[in-house]
């Protein structure tokens, strides 16, 4: 009998961390404030997730890669979620492709150190792969500079 007490409890401890790992995961997906979704809108803007979704193979699946990079990360800037990147494998044209979007409404689209690591592992998924790369990148150099300057070159490969 104590063997299916315990599995019960285990069942109900992952059911449990699986509810909060998708409510996490909901808030990723959100992107940046409301207020930095309403500044995209007014500009006629589609948000990064939103650009992927029109670029895609409708009824094909886009699968994410990296949603929780950045995650509870740089929150003295207002956080990161999904490393200010939105990233995965997508169908365009019926060609598996890697998609990357870098998202506007995390910091006006600034690159911190974990945008610039996912977006280098992204291009190794697709020359691993031999797939093709497509990058909407809308971002002001902001942070890049840094990147570019080798402020944070040690910390981007890995």
């Amino acid at each position: 009998m104590k063997t299916n007490i315990d599995f019960n409890k285990n069942e109900d401890a992952m059911k449990l961390a699986l509810s909060q790992v998708k409510q996490k995961k909901i808030k990723i997906e959100a992107g940046g404030s409301k207020k930095a979704i309403e500044k995209q809108r007014e500009k006629n803007k589609l948000t990064a997730r939103e650009r992927i979704e029109y670029l895609k193979d409708a009824g094909k699946p886009f699968i994410e890669i990296g949603a929780f990079a950045g995650y509870e990360m740089y929150e003295e800037y207002g956080g990161c979620p999904a490393g200010g990147t939105v990233a995965g494998i997508g169908y365009i044209s019926g060609k598996q492709c890697v998609i990357v979007a870098n998202d506007q409404t995390v910091k006006a689209g600034a690159w911190f150190p974990i945008t610039g690591k996912k977006n280098l592992r992204m291009q190794e998924i697709a020359m691993e792969n031999k797939l093709p790369i497509i990058v909407f990148d809308m971002n002001k150099p902001g942070n890049l500079m840094d990147v570019v300057e080798g402020k944070h070159v040690g910390t981007l490969v890995s």
